[in-house]
C-alpha cells in the first residue's frame, strides 16, 4: 500500500516512477535530517493539522498505525545498511524506537492488537532470507505480489512468532478490529486479489469479496461494523491485462477507488469515482469519516494529498497541501491524534517521514 515488497514503497514509487520517467530526473539516496519546528511543516490550508511533528528522520518510513492507547506507533522501514522493510515500534514521540520483526526478507503491513498483547505482519522469511528481487519496469510501473509473503503474529516486542497463513501466494496487507476477535487480510489464493477474513490464529477464513479485480488495505471501522479498503474494477482489455500480469505476480496500480461494506451485510458500496489512485482509507472514529491519499488533483498522478470524504453526503475535503506525497494517514481511537507518511521536509529526493499532529475539525 514496496519497492522491495511493502505497500509503503509501492505507492512512493508510482510517484517517483513518473516523477522519473517525465523528468529525466534522478532519484537520491536518504539522508538524515534534522528536527524543524512545527509551524515549518505545514502547509497554509492545512487547518485540520495542528502541532505537526515529524517522527522519523531519513530512510523509507510509512504505514504507522497507533495502540489502542495512542501511546504507541509500529510501522516499517528500510534504514541505515538496510536492503528492504522491517516492522518497528516507537512511542508516539519518536523516541524508544526498536525493530520488532527477524530482519530477514521482507516485511510490511503491520498492526497492534487491541489489547496490545499481539502484533501482526506480513514477511516473506520462510521463503528466502534475503529480499526478493525488483521487478521490470521497463514496460511500465507494477507492484511485485511476492509469493513468500504470508503474515505472522507475534509477541508485542516481536519474539515468538506464528505464522497465521499457509496457502501459496501472497497473503498480506492485515489488520485487526477494534475488538481484536478479528483479521482482515488480502489473499490471492482464489486466483484473484480478495478481502478475506479470520480468526486471530488463522482459523475460520471467510472470504468476503468476489469481483474481479484488486481488493486490498482494509481497515475497520470504530465500531467494527464496518470496513473500508480500495478496489480496482478493471473491465474488457484491462481486465485481460489485469489477470496476465498477476499470473506473474505483478499488478499495475492505476485505478483504485474506495469502497465500503457493512459486515452484516456484505454489500460493497463505492464512495470516489475519480478513476485516480486512491489508497490507504481509515475510518474516523465517528463512522461518518474517511480520510484517504489520492492522486486525484494532479492531472500527471505525481502529487498525493490526503482528502476526507464524508460517508453520508460523498463531499470530498483536501486536507493536506504538501507538493509531493502525503499518505497512509491513521486516526487515533479517539480521533485526537493523525499519523501519516510524508515526502516533506526530506533532505533527499523520495526520503518518507512519519508526521504526527493534533486533529482539529
Amino acid at each position: 500500500m514496496i519497492i522491495a515488497g511493502n505497500m509503503m514503497q509501492r505507492i512512493i514509487r508510482i510517484a517517483l516512477w513518473l516523477l522519473v520517467t517525465t523528468s529525466g530526473a534522478s532519484v537520491a539516496s536518504a539522508a538524515p535530517v534534522h528536527k524543524q519546528d512545527f509551524h515549518d511543516l505545514s502547509y497554509p490550508k492545512e487547518g485540520h493539522l495542528a502541532n505537526l511533528t515529524q517522527l522519523t528522520f531519513g530512510g523509507q518510513n510509512a504505514e504507522a498505525y497507533f495502540s489502542s492507547d495512542g501511546k504507541e506507533l509500529i510501522f516499517q522501514s528500510t534504514r541505515d545498511n538496510m536492503a528492504c522493510d522491517a516492522i518497528f515500534r516507537m512511542d508516539a514521540d519518536g523516541g524508544n524506537v526498536r525493530m520488532v520483526s527477524s530482519g530477514k526478507g521482507v516485511t510490511t503491513c503491520s498492526f497492534i492488537a487491541p489489547d496490545d498483547q499481539s502484533i501482526i505482519y506480513a514477511s516473506t522469511h520462510l521463503a528466502s532470507d534475503r529480499c526478493p528481487p525488483k521487478p521490470d519496469y521497463s514496460k511500465g510501473y507494477v507492484w511485485p505480489l511476492y509469493k513468500g509473503y504470508d503474515i505472522f503474529r507475534a509477541d508485542p516486542n516481536g519474539d515468538n512468532p506464528v505464522r497465521l497463513t499457509e496457502t501459496p501466494g501472497y497473503d498480506a496487507e492485515g489488520v485487526y478490529s477494534p475488538s481484536g476477535n478479528k483479521i482482515v487480510f488480502t489473499s490471492v489464493r482464489t486466483d484473484d486479489l480478495e478481502l478475506f477474513m479470520m480468526n486471530p490464529d488463522g482459523s475460520g477464513v471467510e472470504k468476503l469479496t468476489h469481483e474481479p479485480g484488486y481488493d486490498g488495505g482494509a481497515f475497520f471501522s470504530r465500531d467494527g461494523q464496518w470496513i473500508v479498503w480500495r478496489a480496482s474494477r478493471p473491465r474488457g482489455k484491462e481486465l485481460q491485462e489485469y489477470q496476465r500480469l498477476l499470473q506473474k505476480g505483478l499488478i499495475r496500480p492505476e485505478k483504485l477507488e474506495i469502497y465500503i461494506m457493512n459486515l452484516e451485510e456484505r454489500k460493497p458500496i463505492q464512495l470516489t469515482h475519480n478513476g485516480a489512485a486512491n489508497f490507504a482509507p481509515y475510518w474516523h472514529p465517528d463512522g461518518e469519516h474517511i480520510i484517504f491519499a489520492s492522486n486525484m488533483n494532479d492531472p500527471q498522478g505525481h502529487n498525493f494529498d490526503l482528502f476526507l470524504i464524508n460517508v453520508n453526503t460523498r463531499e470530498i475535503e483536501q486536507i493536506t497541501y504538501y507538493p509531493g506525497f502525503d499518505g497512509f494517514p491513521m486516526f487515533s481511537y479517539d480521533g485526537e491524534k493523525l499519523v501519516f507518511a510524508s515526502n516533506r521536509n526530506g533532505k533527499a529526493r523520495g526520503e518518507t517521514n512519519i508526521f504526527i499532529a493534533d486533529w482539529r475539525w
